[in-house]
């Protein structure tokens, strides 16, 4: 394993193998009540992640991550082959070795206090979940929160994890002086499936429940119908049924996309596939197996089976920040993108539109990225 770029330089004779030279490495912990899952609890040198636009216009985003793999364990989870870089697998390691990142909350402290930090938006969620399992052991979201609030930086959050109800006060707090935007990540409405595909999760009602919660305490809340999965959850039947229940739990709006698999995520995605839905290996091999994402003709059937039904349920289309993957900052009346709330035209999420970092901070045009510029920002 080796922690390059997220430990402090220094040398101990105990640690696991990779971490001699880190002093950063706290200690590896297991525990009961999470069976089969070992924390490895760091020091981080830093907080803030720069990521680069994947739309190739050159901007960027900043993001946070206090962990390091996630108990979600999302079979399809495109964030796997990160993992890798630590010299774990992708696989069973990423939903069971997480790295805890011990001490984030006072490293992000000192970063947004820094003369050079220009308060532009700060997206958590988009690699692995901030309110996964462990952060009820660990609690670090108050203190970041708290941090960015405190500092006068915009934030988002996208999760799976109920237990961000725990911090909705905190949120409500922030958002009386920092724009605020939530999300909870819903891709399954069939109780067994997301058994199968995301077994570390809270449940479907459980997390529809939240985002009724967030809206009772004035917050917007998107919700991330993503991925859906072809020939599995894309039917009339399980999308008029997400999206209506979103709906009804009072979602801001609703962002969709097909499943895209990512060459480290391959392996994996179609291990289950086999063990499960065996009928369907061959059409996941004819749209996936020399591509990232799903064919465009897919693409286009799906926006045309889910724009009737976003108007039958009136529910806004949001729309996903090319450079975090995080949905986009609301204004204050709760729309998107400049459309009010509510019914709106429902064009191809790829469409193109104003960058959400761009309308939230004023200063989003002087960071313009070269596209000649040497090196390329991690992800992660």
């Amino acid at each position: 394993m080796r922690w390059s770029g997220q430990a402090i330089d220094a040398s101990r004779s105990d640690a696991l193998p990779g971490l001699e030279s880190n002093s950063g490495f706290v200690r590896s912990v297991t525990t009961p009540e999470f069976a089969g899952v070992t924390f490895h609890e760091v020091l981080a040198k830093s907080a803030l992640n720069r990521v680069p636009s994947a739309d190739g216009s050159g901007t960027y985003g900043w993001t946070i991550n206090p962990y390091r793999g996630c108990s979600h364990a999302c079979v399809y989870c495109f964030a796997r082959p990160t993992h890798t870089y630590l010299e774990f697998d992708g696989g069973a390691d990423f939903d069971q070795q997480i790295v805890v990142k011990t001490n984030v909350a006072d490293v992000l402290h000192r970063e947004l206090t820094k003369p050079s930090w220009d308060r532009h938006p700060v997206a958590l969620g988009t690699n692995t979940d901030p309110y996964q399992r462990a952060e009820g052991k660990y609690r670090l979201m108050p203190g970041v929160i708290r941090a960015l609030a405190g500092s006068g930086t915009p934030f988002s959050i996208l999760t799976k994890g109920t237990l961000l109800r725990r911090d909705i006060p905190l949120l409500v707090e922030a958002a009386r002086s920092v724009p605020v935007d939530l999300a909870m990540s819903i891709a399954v409405y069939d109780d067994d499936l997301q058994q199968q595909v995301e077994p570390g999760t809270p449940t479907t009602a459980a997390r529809l429940a939240t985002v009724r919660a967030i809206r009772d305490a004035g917050l917007t809340c998107s919700v991330f119908l993503m991925p859906v999965l072809p020939y599995i959850t894309d039917t009339r039947a399980h999308l008029d049924d997400a999206i209506g229940r979103a709906a009804a739990a009072g979602a801001s709006s609703v962002m969709y996309s097909a499943l895209h698999l990512r060459p480290g995520v391959k392996p994996w995605w179609f291990a289950w596939l086999q063990r499960t839905r065996p009928d369907l290996v061959e059409r996941y091999r004819s749209m996936y197996l020399d591509n990232t994402y799903a064919p465009k003709d897919y693409r286009r059937w799906l926006a045309e089976r889910v724009r009737p039904i976003l108007r039958a349920h009136g529910t806004g289309l949001g729309r996903v920040d090319p450079a975090t993957g995080s949905m986009g900052f609301t204004n204050r009346s709760g729309g998107t993108d400049g459309v009010p709330a509510g019914p709106s035209p429902l064009d191809e999420q790829s469409r193109p539109t104003t960058s959400p970092l761009k309308r939230a901070d004023p200063g989003f045009d002087r960071r313009l990225v070269p596209r000649s510029a040497p090196g390329v920002p991690t992800l992660f």
